[in-house]
């Protein structure tokens, strides 16, 4: 099986070795495709000089057909909307450095 990375960022994946305990990790390197839901916002209001929109998502683009032998990773709102798709991952549970920031994931959602 073969991933392919459709977000705009490299995605790093927390290994663990279930015989030693031991952490490693594997890096999925963004491909030139970015997965992405299209939306459209109109303007509702303003409140105190603060724009007020409503958004209405729309059909994912960038998605390739499905393929065998290939996981595409997507966000999970890619992957919510394209709902019936076998073939889309997301990063699973988030993990953060002391500060906060986003330092790679356990695996992958279906």
């Amino acid at each position: 099986m073969k991933f392919i990375n459709l977000t705009p960022h490299d995605i790093t994946v927390v290994l663990v070795d279930s015989d030693t305990q031991s952490n490693r990790s594997r890096i999925f390197h963004k491909s030139d495709t970015i997965a992405r839901v299209s939306q459209v916002s109109t303007m509702v209001e303003f409140i105190d000089e603060v724009a007020i929109r409503a958004v209405k998502f729309g059909p994912v683009t960038g998605l390739p057909q499905p393929t065998d032998g290939i996981k595409y990773i997507v966000s999970a709102m890619v992957k919510s909307a394209s709902a019936g798709r076998t073939d889309l991952v997301s990063p699973g549970d988030l993990i953060r450095d002391a500060s906060g920031n986003v330092i790679g994931c356990k695996g992958f959602f279906c």
